[in-house]
């Protein structure tokens, strides 16, 4: 394996038949939301909810989950974009940013909970663990892509990048850091993780108020620290703010508001009950 991705010189075109051309992004792509999509529902029948709920939540988390990655990704590069708007629906290239499908889902969950008059957090702690399993596969869209890869390197595992592909400062360096195996490896033990401490809550029913906001909180703190750590080997642009890159700035607020939520929510809880007494 270490050996194959050494060698291995991807590329982004999986193939090509006439007008028609497959990229293998968008083949990850498809990949990861059925992956999630089937792990979220797999884990929904373990508390007897209802497939059609999943689906159907699903089918705005897709659509409100691509359009924010790239909205997100279009303002982070707003320049660019401005110059060139008909490249911001080439999401078959990649410039897919996470963060930004975090906040539209997030915000989608909340709506569609409030009017199927469900709870969020529930919602929330089905679809992590799906959200991380799909992280792990989609970032090999990138890595067919050459994009998301880190500072040159001589490990066995480095990846070579094409010189069309590599910043200028390290045109004469053959391989780099794969990045992207890195965050799949990372996202998929998050999703594992996840996965577990849904099998222990159903075990443990005294966990089951709190456990909803703990996985939620638990996937954006984890993930957050997985992406702050990564981006100080990434080559890709990015803005920065005194010195520290985007990404890394809202991987910490991130973490900074799911420690508030794991801290104020048992409090905002216990008034509720005092309140209904």
């Amino acid at each position: 394996m270490l050996s194959l991705l050494h060698n291995f010189q991807p590329a982004a075109v999986l193939a090509a038949y006439g007008p028609l051309t497959i990229y293998w992004y968008g083949l990850f792509m498809v990949l990861a939301i059925l992956a999630a999509m089937s792990l979220t529902l797999w884990l929904a029948k373990h508390y007897q909810i209802n497939g059609e709920v999943i689906f159907d939540l699903s089918f705005w988390l897709i659509i409100g989950g691509l359009a924010g990655a790239r909205i997100y990704d279009d303002l982070l590069q707003l320049p660019y974009y401005w110059q060139h708007p008909w490249q911001s629906l080439a999401i078959w290239r990649g410039g897919l940013a996470i963060h930004g499908a975090i906040i539209a889902g997030a915000l989608i969950i909340w709506l569609f909970a409030r009017r199927r008059r469900l709870n969020f957090w529930r919602l929330g702690a089905l679809i992590a663990p799906g959200l991380a399993l799909g992280q792990a596969i989609g970032r090999w869209g990138n890595y067919f892509n050459q994009e998301i890869f880190g500072l040159p390197s001589d490990l066995p595992w480095s990846i070579p990048i094409d010189i069309i592909n590599r910043p200028a400062q390290f045109i004469g360096r053959t391989h780099f850091h794969p990045t992207f195996l890195y965050e799949s490896l990372g996202c998929l033990l998050i999703g594992l993780v996840l996965i577990a401490g849904h099998f222990y809550r159903l075990k443990n029913q005294r966990l089951d108020y709190y456990f909803d906001v703990l996985a939620v909180a638990l996937y954006m703190i984890l993930y957050s620290i997985l992406r702050f750590g990564l981006e100080f080997i990434r080559l890709d642009p990015a803005p920065a703010w005194l010195g520290w890159r985007w990404p890394q700035i809202a991987s910490l607020m991130l973490i900074a508001a799911a420690s508030l939520l794991i801290v104020y929510y048992p409090y905002a809880r216990l008034n509720q009950r005092n309140e209904k007494k």
